[in-house]
């Protein structure tokens, strides 16, 4: 074999500095871009963090490199790639307690970060900001009912949505996050480790890096009328936190509430952006509470195979029997995307979630309206998760029923389908 052969063959472990290599330098929540400087996530001499860009898609990567179909060396032309929108920078860019689980300079790579970028760094963006219109046949039922008119410049005819659709991928912090969770960044860091089967060897052997890229999905938010309107108090902001649910959001599954509430959300934003405002939507990629698919599928043939069939006094337990907990989803880390957007209030909530609503308060954002899903909207078999959440404390107008009551609120039995 010859020596570059061989030299190809080579591999660089990270998990200790070698050859003299320096992390490029990186303090986290400086007021500008230039103090703060690039999160290069790239196998290179300056890398400064632990992972890589776009970590959930890593291993595809690795894929099409060993295969042949990708050049390792391959670095992306960025060439009119620029967002589409102006955002930022706002004021919480700047406080390194508003901001822990993305790069807020993510999407002006080529702006505030070109010269390094000319002098050969990999440096990539972790955001994009682009345009687009949506079809959603529940917006043209709405327009068919009279609860929305087309104006032609957010809501058309056809029943189309103008929207800015903006992708986030995470871009941790780890002495943020650790503080967000309340727990030490050395036991957050060993679990990391741990949990993801020694994965990131730098995350106990590199105090040193303190800025992640976890493998894990990241944030898209859609954004309806004026991006201008969300920092200005004279205007309305209506919002919708949703947390994936492929069955329901993509599929319609009527076991849960998810695709009828985000839609409804949906229509409360458009509504919003035609009195002038802003409304957003945050989807956020947590399937299952983030335990998963898999897990979510066992629980929901637990709840129906149960002594009594699906029942709202069940609902949690069942979930903590398979899973353990009844939910991983972490929303202290949820505020970050609205943070990075500027948004200090919500005047419309489109939430029953006492845990998002906690969340956002605590970081300082103000709420206005809470607005539930309306009752016509509940499909029949998602009724033992709607009256197990009022009864665990989700917002409500109506009283939760008691444990008698929510034992009598039953779900469809595998034979009913």
């Amino acid at each position: 074999m010859s020596d570059s052969a061989q030299a190809d063959k080579h591999i660089v472990l990270t998990s200790h500095p070698s050859g003299g290599h320096k992390p490029a330098p990186l303090a986290w929540g400086a007021s500008t871009a230039a103090e703060r400087g690039p999160v290069i996530g790239t196998f290179c001499a300056h890398r400064n963090v632990i992972g890589a860009h776009s970590g959930s898609y890593s291993v595809y990567r690795a894929l099409a490199i060993a295969s042949g179909a990708l050049h390792s060396e391959h670095r992306p032309d960025l060439t009119d790639t620029d967002p589409v929108a102006a955002i930022g920078p706002h004021p919480q860019w700047g406080n390194p307690e508003r901001i822990v689980s993305l790069d807020p300079w993510g999407h002006k790579v080529g702006e505030v970060f070109g010269e390094a970028l000319a002098s050969g760094e990999d440096i990539r963006p972790s955001i994009a900001v682009t345009r687009a219109r949506l079809t959603i046949p529940e917006l043209g039922e709405a327009i068919a009912a009279g609860r929305l008119a087309p104006d032609n410049r957010i809501l058309f005819e056809t029943g189309e949505v103008s929207v800015t659709k903006i992708a986030i991928e995470p871009v941790w912090y780890l002495p943020g996050i650790a503080a967000r969770c309340g727990v030490a960044e050395s036991e957050l860091r060993r679990n990391l480790y741990e949990q993801t089967g020694g994965m990131y060897s730098e995350l106990v052997t590199r105090p040193d890096l303190k800025v992640f890229l976890p493998p894990i999905g990241g944030v898209t938010l859609y954004v309806f009328g004026d991006l201008e309107a969300i920092t200005d108090p004279e205007r309305p902001v209506a919002c919708r936190v949703h947390d994936e649910c492929n069955g329901s959001d993509v599929f319609g599954s009527d076991i849960c509430t998810c695709r009828p509430y985000l839609t409804h959300g949906i229509e409360v934003c458009v509504a919003t952006a035609q009195d002038g405002g802003a409304g957003i939507i945050q989807y956020n990629r947590k399937e299952g509470r983030a335990l998963g698919e898999v897990t979510k599928f066992l629980v929901y043939n637990a709840r129906k195979r149960q002594a009594g069939g699906d029942s709202a006094a069940n609902y949690f337990r069942r979930t903590e029997c398979v899973a353990g907990v009844q939910d991983v989803r972490f929303q202290e880390l949820m505020p970050d995307p609205l943070n990075w957007l500027g948004v200090s209030r919500i005047d419309r909530f489109v939430s029953m979630s006492d845990m998002k609503y906690d969340a956002l308060v605590r970081q300082g954002i103000e709420i206005g309206q809470r607005i539930a899903i309306p009752d016509e909207l509940v499909p029949d078999d998602s009724r033992v998760e709607i009256e197990a959440k009022k009864a665990a404390g989700y917002f409500t107008e109506d009283p939760a029923l008691d444990l008698d009551q929510l034992s009598q609120v039953k779900g469809r039995g595998f034979g009913e389908f």
